[in-house]
């Protein structure tokens, strides 16, 4: 079949897809060669999109809670009538804040508009936030106090031609690998140079010239004392300052404060003396220098004083705009970009504007609205704080899983419950968000269904086409919002016919009064014609009308590159741009009874709270589990042992996880990964831990520095279930499901009979054929359930004993009909026939497990180069070449200590 050209779901690079749907429900998966994010290279996620196609955990139909607390299928105009009439009640009898919309970066751009509207502009409140709050808000405050927009001036191609690259709190190899690899080629191609400022030893640090270890909370501390550095060297481009920007000598004057000297800086960020000042060498003495910074800088109680640090020092040498150089803000989600550009966030209005009474009456204007949204809305965590003491009354949130992701999750999710109307747009029939008491669940499209578009890093706007027809029930959320507004009597202002209405109002919205005062303009595109809007390629903002009249009608024929600002003209009141005097940044708040830091992030192979990513076998392969990260130190000082389980425990909640020791964890802190969830978990809600610290101007959570202590934990049950679907397991063992081919398996750690595992396997196949082996004696107990002739599922559980292997039943989990023999076997214990476990997965994008790189290491393969060219592993998106590299300096040691 014909392969459609699609936008990647995931991260923030925006690389384009070509999906060829088989007919079936599935669809081949390979990177677009054609698009200029990506040309072609997906990462593991990306290249996995067609293992999590299926509709088996799929919301297919409205659901309404009945009166006595189940959820019942119902039809679409129950299920709005009640949406609409919940939400009409709340505004009539407190006022339109108390409710809100709580969005995602995961939306595409349409829905996000009509959503913003809506609240914005008809239902009269600016209480209309999102997870991109948790992501990139620091940045965008960071942005418009140094631009007065909130503009990324660079593009991707910088990184192709800048000769000194620096990622500042971005584990990029893993989060962003496809534009991690576009550095790495800048390095053995031009010999440009990589340095990575991260508190952790990360896949990054390992693939750059230095490292900088800085101490949590002191980015700002860093770039403070750059400033000085070029300063007292001469560095500064004193015409460049004097004739676009304001604010130089107070900026400089606070950076003396923070890091007056090297040695200052050095003690104050924990970076070496000798490291620090080659760095400062390096980006003085380097003009071509892009500086790229992600969640580390933004997920902090001092993220927006971080950015600004980082711009400060782009603006003092006028590196900015120009070929090669520049700061640049990694984006974290497909869209968030996209919803900052209709509005999204609570602290803006629509199309980059804000709540000034002209910009209010302007947009008022071109909507038609009749209750226009006078000031900010909350903040996300504002928003559910309000929540929880009843202020907001009704909720609606679409394509995110707050419930997971939100500081204090655990109070977050229980908060949800005591709303009159908690509405839940998602694509997936059960998270832990609609499981807290949500009343009406709409069933949403899934990637590979929406039709729309996203805007990238780089501000390129890319259309995400579907190419599998919408199951069951499903709608846009486009649609059922503008369902809503009609009931609530604005029918006319949202009768649009499909997503290329929406898109041309918003471009129109974008060039409306705007005569070049502001940064989003992309008027260029207000008249495509639905014809020209499905066959749009990817382009770059600004698109003004006036420069691209030729476009009338026609798809964007822009694939090139776009930079701003390099005129030295900025979006502020006199056209300079400012710098930012940065204070001095305070310590995690630890304590006797919480001395650790916690760190949370992300995963190579996982996205989010893994409603997608958890079911591809690919990408559960590699960290099938959530681990805690220690450094040795801490974990002799605390009684961890590595394999074992910690409890980590914070002033708001608490997670049972698998302890990794590892030297590339900095003593004194720990790190937890964000994905797991009540869904796939028995209890690794890393949330529920995170304080409710935000930064004071953006808003953002500081989701890096949350005081906690660690405790090990007694494991003496060990053992694994094999299951055809995820299912309950007993809360008080440690379990997490990761996906393999044709069903999950679990690891099961704790203190608990096993019988209790056996419960639960017999609750979630009641119908199945159960069959038992028990030795008391030995403490061992094995259960087996068959349905159709085949197994359903499996346990094998030991105590006191070595954990048992779940390896060595693949290959009766395969077939599709089991004998009496087979059934005896399934019991027996075998273990794996002998070359038949890979181990753990290191490259995900071809399914190559560290046993069979091993192997090749052994055979001759000396370099990571040597094992891509004999396994493929590391040749696509480059995210597992560190892993490449350490298994063989590992062999390298081994055989060294042999030969002694």
């Amino acid at each position: 079949m014909t392969p459609t050209r699609t936008t990647c779901p995931y991260c923030g690079v925006g690389c384009g897809v070509l999906a060829t749907p088989d007919g079936q429900g599935v669809a081949a998966i390979a990177g677009d060669p054609e698009h200029p994010a990506n040309f072609g290279r997906l990462c593991s996620k990306g290249s996995a999109l067609g293992e999590t196609l299926g509709l088996q955990t799929r919301l297919l139909y409205p659901m309404m809670r009945d009166a006595g607390g189940a959820l019942r299928r119902a039809s679409w105009d129950a299920a709005l009538d009640r949406v609409a009439e919940g939400f009409a009640d709340a505004v009539r009898q407190h006022g339109p804040d108390s409710v809100a919309f709580y969005l995602s970066g995961q939306l595409l751009t349409e829905d996000y508009y009509v959503a913003n509207k809506l609240m914005k502009g008809f239902i009269g409140s600016a209480n209309v936030d999102t997870n991109s709050r948790l992501c990139m808000a620091s940045s965008v405050a960071g942005h418009k106090r140094a631009f007065g927009s909130d503009t990324v001036p660079g593009c991707y191609e910088d990184l192709d031609r800048a000769d000194l690259l620096v990622l500042v709190g971005s584990n990029a190899a893993w989060c962003h690998p496809v534009l991690h690899q576009r550095m790495q080629a800048a390095r053995q191609e031009r010999g440009a140079r990589l340095v990575v400022i991260d508190p952790r030893g990360t896949a990054t640090g390992e693939g750059a010239d230095l490292h900088l270890p800085v101490r949590h909370g002191q980015d700002a501390t860093l770039f403070a004392g750059l400033l000085v550095h070029l300063a007292d060297q001469s560095r500064i481009d004193r015409a460049y300052v004097d004739a676009h920007t304001a604010g130089f000598d107070e900026a400089l004057a606070a950076a003396r404060l923070l890091a007056p000297d090297l040695e200052t800086a050095a003690a104050r960020t924990g970076v070496p003396a000798a490291d620090l000042a080659r760095f400062y060498g390096l980006w003085a003495g380097t003009e071509r220098v892009v500086t790229l910074y992600s969640q580390g800088v933004n997920q902090a109680a001092q993220g927006v004083d971080k950015v600004n640090a980082i711009l400060n020092c782009h603006l003092a040498t006028g590196r900015i705009g120009r070929e090669g150089m520049g700061p640049f803000s990694l984006t974290g989600q497909p869209n968030a970009m996209g919803g900052r550009e209709v509005g999204g966030l609570a602290n803006q209005l629509a199309a980059h504007m804000g709540f000034s009474p002209a910009e209010v009456a302007r947009v008022g204007a071109f909507w038609g609205a009749p209750r226009m949204a006078t000031r900010e809305g909350l903040k996300a965590v504002q928003l559910f704080e309000a929540v929880e003491r009843g202020a907001v009354k009704a909720l609606w949130v679409m394509g995110t899983n707050p419930a997971v992701s939100l500081p204090r999750a655990d109070a977050m999710r229980a908060a949800l419950s005591r709303l009159d109307l908690l509405v839940v747009s998602e694509n997936v029939a059960s998270t832990d968000t609609t499981s807290g008491g949500a009343h009406v669940l709409l069933p949403a499209a899934a990637w590979g269904e929406k039709d729309g578009t996203v805007t990238n890093s780089e501000r390129r706007i890319s259309r995400q086409r579907a190419f599998l027809p919408l199951p069951g029930e499903a709608k846009p959320d486009w649609w059922a919002l503008s369902q809503v507004a009609a009931r609530l009597g604005w029918g006319d202002a949202f009768a649009y016919d499909g997503p290329a209405a929406i898109f041309r109002e918003h471009a129109a919205l974008s060039a409306h009064e705007n005569d070049g005062a502001r940064d989003f303009d992309i008027g260029g595109l207000a008249a495509l014609t639905a014809p020209a809007y499905d066959d749009m390629r990817p382009t770059q903002w600004p698109l003004r009308a006036a420069a691209h009249a030729s476009l009338e009608g026609e798809a964007s024929a822009s694939s090139g590159a776009a930079r701003l600002f390099g005129d030295g003209r900025f979006f502020t009141s006199d056209g300079r741009a400012r710098f930012v005097a940065v204070g001095p940044a305070s310590a995690p708040a630890t304590t006797p009874d919480y001395p650790l830091v916690l760190n949370t992030g992300r995963i190579r192979d996982q996205w989010h709270t893994m409603t997608r990513t958890g079911l591809s076998p690919r990408l559960g392969a590699h960290r099938p589990e959530p681990t805690l990260e220690a450094h040795p130190r801490d974990a002799a000082r605390f009684g961890l042992v590595d394999g074992g389980l910690a409890r980590v425990i914070s002033a708001h909640g608490a997670a049972t996880l698998r302890v990794a020791v590892t030297a590339s964890q900095a003593p004194g802190g720990v790190f937890a990964p964000i994905h797991w969830n009540g869904e796939t978990a028995a209890d690794a809600r890393v949330g529920s831990l995170v304080h409710a610290v935000t930064d004071p101007v953006s808003g953002q959570p500081d989701s890096k520095a949350t005081p906690c202590r660690v405790e090990p934990v007694a494991a003496p049950l060990t053992g694994f279930v094999l299951s055809r679907r995820r299912f309950p397991l007993p809360r008080e063992a440690f379990w997490a499901w990761a996906a393999i081919e044709g069903g999950f398996v679990a690891r099961i750690a704790g203190d608990l009979p096993a019988e209790r595992v056996g419960e639960a396997l017999a609750a979630a196949f009641p119908d199945a054929e159960t069959a038992r082996y028990l030795d008391a004696a030995a403490s061992v107990s094995r259960l087996a359930c068959f349905a159709d002739d085949r197994l359903a599922a499996v346990a094998y559980l030991e105590r006191d004993g070595a954990e048992p292997a779940w390896s060595g039943l693949l290959e009766l989990w395969r077939k599709p009909r089991l004998d009496r023999r087979d059934r005896l076997v399934a019991l027996s214990g075998v273990a794996a026939p002998a070359g038949s476990d890979e181990g753990p997965t290191v490259c995900a994008c071809f399914g190559v497990g560290a046993n069979r790189i091993r192997a090749a290491i052994r055979n001759g393969c000396r370099d990571a180069a040597a094992i891509g060219a004999s396994l493929k592993a590391g040749t696509n998106c480059g995210s597992c070449i560190p892993e490449l590299k350490r298994l063989v300096t590992e062999d390298t040691r081994h055989v060294a200590l042999a030969g002694e």
